[in-house]
């Protein structure tokens, strides 16, 4: 049987391209108005779901998403280095969480997926000491979450079924198997915001790279954040 409609799902893909147009063409209402609602959208899909959520893992997934909703707000303006740093400290909560599920889920880091990250953490931390020491401590201690979420949401033993290439699981129509692709958008997006925080230099490539990294951000939770991916059954 088809799945049934979820309209909040599809009031999240709305209010993301909302957000996303909103950036691209600094119509900073737009973002106001559309950006914090994409996690309650999420939020609600969650709260709604037939999807066979323990209750602890509920809790859970729905604490992370506020925690994101929070530092959606803040980062409304990405500019503002302060709001950036606490910003972050509400996603590190978020990436934290969605870390437990996966954990309770029986994810571990493996080798092959942990090394790359780790080195593109250093790399990262390092480029932020040398052109951003004001905010390099904040983001770089942030980074170590994303990458702790992002290397366990990568380990094929979450969706046992799913095809694989090089030890990685290949989006297909089990759930589970979707959230090593939003891990890695998800890095994406994080490693956009330092670059866009240390190359991009005019008002037209600061706004598209903040198009980007909302577009790459909505995308990642939108997989990560499907209840089914998280469920005692995932169909």
């Amino acid at each position: 049987m088809p799945d049934s409609p979820r309209p909040f799902r599809i009031g999240f893909l709305a209010a993301a391209a909302v957000t996303v147009y909103g950036a691209v063409t600094g119509r900073d209402s737009f973002q106001r108005a559309a950006k914090p609602l994409l996690m309650p959208l999420l939020a609600a899909d969650v709260v709604t779901s037939p999807a066979s959520l323990d209750s602890t893992d509920r809790r859970v997934l729905l604490g992370s998403l506020a925690a994101a909703t929070v530092g959606d707000v803040l980062l409304i303006e990405p500019d503002d280095d302060r709001r950036l740093v606490v910003g972050a400290s509400f996603f590190a909560v978020m990436q934290s969480g969605y870390s437990a599920l996966w954990l309770r889920r029986g994810a571990r880091p493996t080798a092959a997926n942990a090394v790359p990250r780790v080195v593109a953490w250093l790399g990262a931390a390092a480029l932020l000491r040398g052109r951003a020491p004001s905010v390099a401590a904040p983001l770089t201690a942030y980074g170590a979450t994303l990458g702790t979420a992002a290397v366990l949401a990568s380990d094929p033993a979450l969706a046992p079924g799913a095809n694989q290439i090089a030890g990685l699981n290949v989006p297909g129509p089990d759930p589970r198997s979707r959230l090593g692709l939003g891990a890695l958008l998800f890095t994406v997006s994080d490693g956009l915001i330092v670059v866009r925080r240390l190359f991009a230099r005019t008002e037209r490539s600061r706004r598209i790279a903040e198009g980007v990294i909302l577009g790459t951000y909505a995308a990642a939770q939108y997989l990560l954040a499907d209840p089914r991916a998280h469920a005692k059954t995932p169909r």
